[in-house]
Formats: structure tokens, C-alpha cells, sequence
């Protein structure tokens, strides 16, 4: 795959999630038309795949998503390497040794984190900028309103994911990590979940 176009369509499915062609011509720019060209390029590669949905009277939509090849096209922060060192550790001190290394990636995250959150005049911009480091860390993170006047925090990946199923101790360790983050002030809840198997992570956050 090497026509931009198609890198853009990849993408847009990935951060955005399952969409028709004229939803991804919209955002991307381009003709109903030229988006579909794209999908059928990558559908070619087996990167993307679809699904017609009926919505009442009329035609079917056909939705797009990523196959899980076109998943596995984005970084996971060499994960061969990552489940070793992980099997390694519990071989060598058990489950107590994995998380006293869990522990302390969390505490140099978590100084990281509240240098670049220091200054922040509100909530909002707190979980803006949090959004900011995620995404420089590879989460394709974003930010949304909730229904209820809470933020949300948007991970459209997860580089991790390979060591997270290995060991549901990362993901008890961001969602630590994020409220420390933020303050106990702050409720921070997990909503969607990648390893349990939702498209994306989403943390519910709002003031107590």
C-alpha cells in the first residue's frame, strides 16, 4: 500500500472507527467515489473489510472497518520483545516482581505527566493536554464531551496491547496513573476497553 489516499483512509478508519465511504470522502476531503476507490484498494490487501446494515425502509449502507491486519499496521512498541521480557520477569521473581516493575514505569509516567499538566486552568485542559502526551505516546488519543457533562478521554490504540492482555496489570496501572494524574478531586472511570475487546479505550472523567 502506497498511495496516500489509501494511508489517509487507514488511518481515518482507525482513529474514527467503521464508516460508510461518503462519511470518509467527507472527512478526508475527497469524492464518495474516490474513498470507495481506496476501501476497494484496501480491501484488495485485506487490510479493510465491510458490512452492509439495513436502517429502515431503503438501501442497505455498507460500513467499513479495519480487518485485524489492518489493526496490526500500526506500531504495538515491538511486542515480541515486550511478552519475552514479561515471561521473563515472572520465570525469574513471580507476579510480585511484575508489578514492583509496573509500579515504578507508573511513577516515571505519572512525573511526566503532571510536568506537562502543571498550569492548567481547568479540567478540560488538563485532559487536553493528557490527550496530547497519549497521542505522542501512540494512543491516537482524543478528547469528546460525555452525554452527562463528564470529558471523555478517546484511545483509538493501543501499543501496548500485546503486554496489556499478558498482564491486566498495565491497564489497572494507566487507570492508577490517570487519576493521580489528575487529582483525587477527580473521578476517573474506564467505559470502553480494548482487551476485553471494544474498538477503542474510553475513561469517563469528571469532577467529584
Amino acid at each position: 500500500m502506497k498511495h496516500r489516499g489509501s494511508i489517509r483512509v487507514l488511518h481515518a478508519l482507525k482513529s474514527a472507527g467503521p464508516q460508510t465511504a461518503e462519511a470518509l470522502g467527507r472527512k478526508l476531503g475527497m469524492t464518495a467515489v474516490g474513498a470507495r476507490q481506496h476501501l476497494m484498494r484496501l480491501q484488495e490487501e485485506g487490510l479493510v473489510d465491510a458490512v452492509d446494515q439495513s436502517e429502515g425502509v431503503g438501501r442497505p449502507k455498507r460500513i467499513w472497518s479495519l480487518t485485524e491486519a489492518g489493526h496490526a499496521r500500526f506500531p504495538d512498541n515491538h511486542a515480541g520483545l515486550t511478552l519475552e521480557l514479561i515471561t521473563a520477569i515472572r520465570k525469574t521473581g513471580g507476579e510480585a516482581m511484575l508489578d514492583q516493575v509496573i509500579e515504578v514505569r507508573e511513577k516515571a509516567a505519572l512525573q511526566t505527566y503532571r510536568r506537562a499538566l502543571d498550569g492548567a486552568a481547568s479540567l478540560k485542559e488538563k485532559v487536553k493536554r493528557l490527550a496530547k502526551i497519549r497521542s505522542e505516546e501512540g494512543y491516537m488519543a482524543s478528547t469528546a464531551s460525555g452525554g452527562d457533562g463528564a470529558l471523555l478521554l478517546i484511545e483509538n490504540h493501543c501499543p501496548i496491547c500485546v503486554a496489556a492482555k499478558a498482564c491486566q496489570g498495565f491497564c489497572r496501572s494507566e487507570l492508577a496513573l490517570f487519576q493521580e494524574t489528575l487529582g483525587q478531586d477527580v473521578s476517573v472511570a474506564r467505559d470502553e476497553h480494548i482487551v476485553a475487546g471494544a474498538r477503542r479505550c474510553v475513561y469517563k472523567i469528571s469532577a467529584k
